[in-house]
């Protein structure tokens, strides 16, 4: 029930029947195309109509079955053109390959593939139609090779070919001219019908297909590896049945010619007076009876083609008496009485001939020829053995009818060869190949860099609707599923580390208030040069300065530990913090401490938190934002790139608020006065680079600076 609802299952089985119709169409248009020519007399094949359309629609398998089916069919109504089909699938697969190059979209291209097809069938054509000693060259005439034979230097094979090359040539520029028309006049929508994946998974985009073919495997592809499989167990299965076929079919029809020979011999001898041999042999032809026991033996002979010789011997000691030795038209029989020595193959049978016994037929290659010959012993009234009669079959027309069985045997078995690795490769590519092949490329291509691409990526692979109904399937299944819950899962975590991060910087920001709500001077200081150096960094990623260092990553560390800045304010006195007025030397030298002290603080932090770049990045700010570019700062007087960035990004942002804001030691200095302090100081106290960008944002940060003044305005009021 479930399986019918599915709408993979359904879009498979849909495809099938696309396919089987296209197939179906194609088989007719090809033996309509065949009866024609056979009830008209054309001098051509037209029989492979329907195999190039399918081919051109549908690929190579589609193709190849028409082809098959064709000839399997047209073999019934005419003997030989079983044995053709291979001509008909070597069609289908140059047309398939051509179509899949785009050769069938424009004419002269179309034309071009012509001479290729012809050169391809043609030559195996002819090959095939010589070993069968076929005259109807597969169903075509055979007159024009026998004008080549009559007027020109062309003879046999030669003759064959050549008539065989002009006739395809003819035959194939109609089919391909028809083909051409046909894929013009088709709506690309009736073409995508018999296209794509054969339903066994949604089609593909070119996007995929063209990510498909640039995957690149480290040494050989499956693909590679399942075709040299099915050619190298096809080969062997091939050859084996070659060898087992050809063995028994040689050993039945020399048994059968063994039978035929015996049964002429016996008839010879039937037809033979023994009491009269020795008659025969003194006076030949005036002996009484022996020109018609003669005529007779010539139409014993003269009933089948296969056999070469009939004569009948008388055999003795001194050789092989001739009693009846019938003419040829190759040779002329020897006389009665005259003696003929004995063949070498004979002499071990010496003793049973010269017996009267009867003996194994005998297979020589001597003086007459490569000869199966078979004696039967004739006996007289008495029951004595007076001679043998001697059929000889000409092993040359086994050797004959050999090649044609095997012609016959090799273009069936190639035939079936290249039906079982076009199922197989087919069966591969869309069962195993291409679904393994786009879940690779989907999982290859999976974008994490959004939660929308998420989404895409997931429901990507939920749209591929691979249905092979077999293991494949299932790791399919497997793999959607895993993917989706593994994204949830990413998804929740996100969520967490999300929410996690929300309560850090608010913990860090709360921190940071209780060590600045023990300063009653700096009054949101930690916020605004936080917010301060948001600016610097965007300014400075934008202008291109340290973009080396200026990573999305080391931005939002500095951003995150900002606030921490102060951090070592937590062990200066609220005396000293305090103070309304100019701090001592040893007081100063106290306050100057809190750089070092928030270092320590912030290292026993990360030895708690490894692998925490906000808190590195935090420990830099606290001991090094009052270095300066010229080295004139503390803790440590060091100058210009040895300070890290994040610290010299922060004394920026940590002056000009400083200068800005109220103190209880001084006034605020104007907006327009802090900054030409800033730009007066750089290359002195600041980097001039950080200096240039933050001079760069005027505008944000003097849109920070009244935001504050404007918010403590209202808290003072309130």
């Amino acid at each position: 029930m479930t399986e019918t609802k599915n709408p993979s299952s359904i879009r498979s089985r849909i495809g099938l029947m696309r396919i089987s119709a296209l197939c179906l169409l194609g088989i007719l248009l090809n033996l309509g195309g065949f009866g024609i020519t056979r009830v008209f007399d054309i001098p051509m094949f037209f029989d492979t109509l329907g195999t190039a359309i399918v081919a051109a629609l549908a690929g190579y398998l589609p193709g190849i079955v028409v082809g098959f089916c064709t000839n399997l069919i047209k073999g019934i109504l005419v003997s030989p053109e079983r044995y053709y089909s291979l001509l008909n699938m070597l069609t289908a697969v140059c047309v398939a390959y051509f179509s899949s190059k785009g050769f069938y979209k424009k004419p002269l291209k179309a034309l071009v593939t012509v001479p290729v097809i012809v050169i391809i069938t043609a030559v195996p054509g002819a090959v095939l139609a010589w070993f069968l000693n076929d005259s109807a060259i597969g169903g075509v005439g055979k007159r024009l090779a026998d004008f080549l034979s009559e007027k020109t230097a062309l003879k046999g094979f030669g003759a064959l070919l050549t008539a065989d090359f002009i006739t395809e040539l003819a035959d194939k520029a109609l089919v391909i001219i028809i083909l051409f028309i046909v894929l013009k006049l088709l709506p690309q929508h009736i073409k995508e019908l018999f296209t794509g994946t054969s339903g066994w998974q949604a089609p593909l985009t070119e996007e995929m297909k063209d990510g498909i073919k640039k995957s690149k495997c480290r040494s050989v592809s499956l693909r590679t590896k399942i075709l040299l499989i099915l050619i190298i167990a096809s080969l062997f299965i091939a050859g084996t049945a070659t060898v087992i076929s050809y063995m028994l079919f040689k050993n039945s029809t020399i048994n059968e010619h063994i039978k035929m020979a015996n049964g002429i011999a016996e008839l010879a001898g039937a037809s033979i007076d023994a009491d009269r041999v020795d008659e025969y042999i003194e006076k030949g032809e005036a002996a009484q009876g022996y020109i018609d026991t003669e005529n007779m033996l010539y139409r014993l002979r003269d009933s089948s083609p296969d056999v070469q010789y009939v004569y009948v011997y008388k055999i003795m000691e001194d050789g092989c008496h001739v009693v009846f030795d019938l003419d040829t038209d190759e040779l002329e029989g020897s006389s009665p009485g005259d003696i003929i020595g004995f063949d070498e193959a004979f002499e071990p049978y010496l003793p049973a001939l010269l017996a009267g016994d009867t003996i194994e037929p005998i297979i020589s290659d001597e003086s007459y020829g490569w000869l199966l010959t078979v004696y039967t012993p004739v006996y007289d009234s008495t029951g004595e053995c007076r001679c043998y009669a001697a059929v000889d079959i000409s092993m040359n027309l086994l050797s004959a009818y050999s090649y044609s069985f095997i012609a016959k045997l090799i273009s069936l078995l190639l035939g079936f060869f290249i039906l079982v690795l076009a199922i197989g490769l087919w069966v591969v590519n869309y069962n195993v190949i291409l679904p393994v092949n786009t879940m690779a490329y989907c999982a290859g291509a999976f974008a994490y860099n959004s939660e929308e691409a998420i989404e895409d990526n997931v429901e990507r692979i939920k749209q591929l609707g691979i249905c092979t109904g077999d293991e494949i399937e299932n790791l399919y299944l497997a793999f959607a599923k895993t993917t989706e819950d593994s994204m949830q899962y990413v998804a929740d975590i996100q969520n967490k580390t999300e929410t996690i991060s929300q309560m850090q910087n608010g913990l860090i920001m709360v921190l940071a208030d209780m060590v600045e709500s023990r300063d009653k001077c700096t009054g949101d200081h930690v916020r605004k040069t936080a917010a301060y150096v948001e600016i610097i960094t965007d300014e400075m990623q934008k202008k291109g300065f340290y973009a080396d260092q200026l990573t999305d990553e080391f931005v939002q560390n500095v951003k995150n530990a900002a606030p921490l800045h102060d951090i070592g304010k937590i062990h200066v006195s609220d005396v000293i913090l305090n103070k309304p007025g100019k701090l001592t030397d040893e007081e100063f030298e106290i306050m100057k401490s809190h750089t070092t002290l928030g270092s320590e603080i912030i290292s026993r932090a990360i030895d708690m938190v490894p692998d925490s770049g906000y808190l590195e990045e935090a420990k830099n700010l606290s001991e090094y934002h009052h270095e300066k570019w010229n080295g004139k700062g503390y803790p440590h007087g060091i100058s210009g790139e040895d300070i890290p960035l994040s610290a010299r990004i922060m004394a920026v942002a940590d002056v000009f608020d400083a200068l800005v804001s109220r103190r209880s030691y001084k006034k605020p200095f104007p907006f327009e006065k802090a900054m030409s302090i800033i730009r007066e100081d750089a290359g002195t106290h600041f980097d001039p680079l950080v200096a240039e960008a933050f001079l760069g944002a005027e505008d944000r940060v003097r849109q920070v600076a009244e935001d504050f003044e404007h918010m403590n305005t209202n808290t003072f009021t309130n």
